[in-house]
């Protein structure tokens, strides 16, 4: 492979190539242990667009997440039933090797994880070599900056690049961890309440970070935030588990609708704050 464009490819904005994927999720079951926590979940989550996955604590929406892909299997004693398709193929399959599901399907988690004694520079090309990626030094030197540029943080770091990833701020450390995801090249980005941890200011350039990746990767964002699934999100997923029972989706739909028409009482009591 002679540069990082033979290995990683770049769709356009426009995309003519069908490099944007959407997900399904079907029937997806899951436990730890002998406790189940979601119960025949199914979801389409549409190709270049955000996906809000709302609802009270402990309904399973970031099990939810971790399973689209695959980080579920990673907790001892987890298990799942379902499907999870990625161009109509699930990433379950025994075929699939599981670093090209981690490649084709990035994760952002609630609390920035950039490896702190590294350089800003090798925060965003760590996960390259994690997921067998060769790029040439010249190729990486574009990648590092174009990542930065499109996770709103290249003017802020471009003259310290060589200063270690934990020297940031909290904001620029969840936009570090942007850049490192968008380095492999995903199709699918999936955030974990990116958020909750930042300042409203850290929390704006976030969102307009959203806001401008989502023609380029679709997204799929947990949040207990119900302003902040207004602003960033086009569709909704409401989960909720009552009474003891697993978490299963109540309603869903474009997110306008989930806010202002919900067709069930249970959504509109969350999403107006009369519970959760």
């Amino acid at each position: 492979m002679n540069d990082y464009k033979d290995t990683l490819e770049w769709a356009p904005a426009v995309d003519p190539s069908g490099h944007l994927a959407g997900l399904d999720a079907r029937e997806i079951s899951a436990w730890f242990g002998d406790h189940q926590v979601l119960d025949r979940v199914s979801l389409h989550m549409r190709a270049g667009q955000v996906t809000a996955l709302i609802g009270p604590s402990g309904c399973g929406k970031s099990t939810f997440l971790r399973i689209l892909n695959r980080m579920h299997e990673l907790v001892p004693g987890a298990s799942l039933a379902g499907e999870v398709l990625l161009d109509a193929e699930d990433i379950y399959d025994s075929s699939r090797r599981l670093t090209e599901a981690r490649r084709q399907i990035g994760m952002v988690f609630q609390k920035p994880n950039p490896f702190p004694a590294m350089s800003i520079y090798d925060n965003v090309v760590a996960g390259l070599k994690l997921t067998g990626l060769k790029v040439r030094r010249g190729a990486k030197d574009m990648l590092v900056e174009e990542c930065l540029t499109k996770a709103g943080l290249w003017r802020e770091v471009r003259d310290r690049l060589r200063q270690p990833g934990g020297a940031l701020s909290g904001g620029q450390q969840q936009r570090l961890c942007i850049a490192r995801s968008l380095a492999i090249r995903p199709r699918v980005l999936l955030m974990d309440e990116p958020c909750s941890a930042l300042d409203p200011t850290s929390t704006r350039v976030i969102e307009e970070t959203i806001a401008e990746l989502v023609s380029e990767v679709t997204i799929v964002i947990v949040t207990h935030n119900m302003q902040q699934a207004a602003r960033v999100s086009n569709e909704c997923a409401f989960f909720l588990a009552e009474r003891g029972q697993p978490g299963s989706i109540v309603e869903h739909g474009p997110t306008d609708a989930m806010f202002d028409d919900p067709q069930d009482p249970r959504t509109a009591d969350y999403v107006n704050g009369r519970f959760g």
